[in-house]
C-alpha cells in the first residue's frame, strides 16, 4: 500500500507534466510549432545538451521524491503530503528543488524536440507554480512547521540555489 500510494502520486503529477501534456502539446501544435534546424551541424550538440538536461531533471525529480517518502514520510501529492518537514540534500539550496527538476526536463525536451510549445510551456509551468507556492503552498507549510519552516524560507530561496548548503539551526532540521 506504501509504494502505491507514492505511484499514485508520481503517476499522477511528474508523468502528466512530464509526458501527457508535452506529448499533446507536440501532437496538437505539430502544424503550428516553430521548430530550430535540425538538420544543422551543430544540432548534435544542441542534442547533446538536451540529454543532459533531460537526465539532471530526472536525477533530481528521483532524488527529492525518495527524500519526501524517506525523511518527509509522504508523497508529493498535495493530498497526500509529507509529514516532516524535508530539509535534506537539494532542499538545503532551493526551497522546490522538484520543480525545478521539472522544469529542468521540460527544457530538456524543448531543446531535444526543437519545440517552441515546449519552451511556453515550461514558462507557464513556472509562473502557475510561482503563484500557487506564494499564495498558497507557502501559507499551508507555515501552517503545518511553523517557525521551521518559516525560517528555513528566510535562509534558502525559493528558486536560485544558494551557493553553499543551509545546515539550519542544528540537528531539528535533520531527520
Amino acid at each position: 500500500m506504501h509504494k502505491l500510494r507514492h505511484l499514485r502520486a508520481i503517476l499522477t503529477l511528474p508523468f502528466v507534466a512530464l509526458c501527457v501534456i508535452p506529448g499533446l502539446a507536440l501532437s496538437l501544435l505539430y502544424n503550428v510549432d516553430t521548430r530550430w534546424n535540425t538538420a544543422s551541424a551543430a544540432y548534435g550538440i544542441i542534442f547533446f545538451a538536451g540529454i543532459v538536461f533531460l537526465l539532471a531533471g530526472m536525477i533530481l525529480l528521483v532524488v527529492t521524491v525518495y527524500l519526501f517518502a524517506t525523511v518527509g514520510e509522504g508523497t508529493l501529492a498535495p493530498w497526500d503530503p509529507t509529514q516532516k518537514l524535508v530539509v535534506e540534500g537539494p532542499y538545503r539550496y532551493v526551497r522546490n528543488p522538484m520543480i525545478t527538476g521539472v522544469l529542468t526536463v521540460l527544457v530538456g525536451e524543448s531543446i531535444v524536440t526543437g519545440s517552441l510549445a515546449i519552451v511556453l510551456l515550461a514558462a507557464f509551468f513556472f509562473v502557475l507554480n510561482h503563484v500557487y507556492f506564494i499564495f498558497s503552498e507557502e501559507p499551508g507549510l507555515i501552517k503545518r512547521f511553523g517557525q521551521r519552516y518559516k525560517r528555513y524560507m528566510k535562509n534558502v530561496p525559493r528558486w536560485v540555489p544558494r551557493s553553499t548548503a543551509w545546515v539550519g539551526d542544528g540537528d531539528q532540521y535533520r531527520s
